[in-house]
């Protein structure tokens, strides 16, 4: 049996799916409020200043802190239905190749369960990514565990699945965010291209990360 872990913004989807879920889950008023408050931010990240971990967190605790965890949950169940629009065929068809051999597909991602989880129930999918933490029942704004990217990724990973145990195991990512996911990996899949030397690639794609999700 093989291992066949997936990142999802860029990799299964053409793009972000952070970003939408926001603007599909937050009143255009809090959008607006949480834009003004945080444009010292946006204005740090967009000159590369500020790193994209924190802000998302920023961007997270502006848009939930303090709603119902079943309200958030609710919302992520009907966007999650619209997914489908934005998922690559190249990477849906790999999906059932994998799951046609019986190999155990993860997904493993920096967007947030709110969405993801009914998404990959669907497809059958295991899935470790950032999780909405939250306090009787209400959201506190912060991540739960902290924000499943870089090295996150790839101790999520690891926690769960003994990797000695598996024939192969295959990582596909799109950006340096997923780097430490692609090193866990024999078979690696870089933008969908067949990756050799990770060291080298790394340095080809020095390039600042993307804000959201990978």
């Amino acid at each position: 049996m093989n291992l066949a872990l997936f990142d999802f913004d860029g990799t299964i989807t053409y793009g972000d799916t952070f970003t939408p879920f926001i603007h599909f889950a937050v009143t255009p008023g809090r959008i607006v409020t949480g834009t003004l408050r945080l444009s010292p931010m946006i204005v740090g990240y967009k000159m590369g200043v500020v790193p994209a971990t924190r802000m998302r967190a920023a961007i997270v605790r502006a848009a939930f802190r303090g709603r119902g965890q079943q309200e958030v949950s609710d919302l992520g169940a009907r966007y999650s239905e619209r997914l489908a629009r934005g998922v690559r065929p190249q990477a849906l068809e790999k999906i059932r190749w994998h799951q046609q051999q019986g190999d155990v597909v993860v997904v493993v991602s920096a967007s947030l369960d709110s969405y993801l989880r009914g998404w990959c129930a669907e497809l059958g999918l295991a899935l470790i990514c950032t999780e909405l933490e939250h306090d009787g029942g209400v959201l506190t704004g912060e991540f739960a565990g902290g924000d499943c990217t870089g090295l996150e990724k790839a101790r999520r990973v690891r926690e769960r699945y003994d990797l000695g145990q598996y024939a192969i195991v295959y990582a596909y990512g799109d950006t340096p965010e997923d780097y430490e996911l692609l090193r866990l990996a024999s078979k690696r899949y870089f933008r969908w291209q067949e990756m050799g030397d990770l060291t080298r690639e790394a340095e080809r794609a020095g390039a600042r990360h993307s804000a959201f999700p990978r």
